[in-house]
């Protein structure tokens, strides 16, 4: 564990340094992702001006569950994000063999070489709001519910690795994984939406149960509003669990299928 902290932390000094080099770039995105995260808060207030709830959830709950879906869609854009993205076009080119010659797990090393430190920043924004939201609504949690808070929220950051993981390992077999950045920003919209929304078999079944995409922010807000579900907790851990093996798994038969640049 210590020779991967080690090679995370070279990567991460890396990355820092370039974005030190690109002032420009790393303002006007940290600008943008602000925009995007304040267009989205704005929204929940104009709706909650014409209701006074949306599935049983008032205002100042829903803000909680949407802080929620941005402080872990800014933790894996931060650190994965760009890696993983980078990764599809590496393999197309040829230019995975660089991972293949590090000294560690090649999945390891080819999704957690660069951070964006603009998303990291922002996710400081996120878990301001979230706790905007706690103040608003009254509520005090003890130190349990705020570790299992943040245990959930790396549950669901495991989730969202793993489905891109899984999504961008397409390109082994592909050669191409483009589109699926567009696709998994249309599934993460679910994750802004309270469970109880979802009323039919199908739909509840598809994005609650089968692609857990609403279920990593509904049990972390659900944990602070009003106490820990295990039922939900343990589905989220078990989840996690599978999802990662599963992306896991793909991965490493992908690897087996990499025509690599000199083959």
């Amino acid at each position: 564990m210590l020779h991967y902290a080690r090679i995370w932390l070279a990567s991460a000094r890396y990355s820092i340094t370039r974005t030190l080099m690109f002032r420009g770039d790393f303002f006007v995105w940290a600008l943008v992702e602000l925009f995007w995260m304040t267009v989205n808060l704005l929204t929940i207030a104009v709706i909650y001006e014409h209701t006074e709830s949306i599935a049983g959830w008032r205002k100042y709950e829903m803000i909680l569950l949407v802080g929620t879906s941005l402080l872990i869609q800014r933790f894996l854009m931060g650190f994965f994000w760009s890696s993983i993205f980078e990764m599809g076009r590496n393999i197309r080119s040829g230019s995975f063999d660089f991972f293949l010659a590090q000294p560690g797990n090649v999945m390891f090393m080819a999704t957690t070489r660069k951070l964006d430190p603009d998303s990291l920043v922002n996710s400081l924004i996120a878990a301001a709001v979230v706790v905007y939201a706690v103040r608003q609504l009254g509520l005090e949690p003890g130190a349990a519910q705020i570790a299992l808070y943040c245990l959930m929220v790396a549950c669901g950051v495991i989730i969202h690795y793993s489905i891109l993981v899984l999504s961008i390992s397409i390109a082994f077999w592909l050669t191409s994984a483009q589109g699926i950045e567009g696709t998994y920003f249309t599934l993460t919209e679910f994750s802004r939406l309270p469970r109880d929304a979802f009323k039919g078999l199908v739909t509840r079944w598809l994005f609650v149960y089968a692609l857990p995409v609403v279920v990593v922010s509904n049990t972390p807000a659900k944990t602070l509003i009003s106490g820990f579900d295990w039922r939900l907790g343990l589905w989220l851990a078990a989840a996690a669990a599978g999802w990662f093996g599963l992306a896991v798994f793909v991965f490493n038969r992908g690897l087996r299928r990499y025509a690599s640049a000199s083959s």
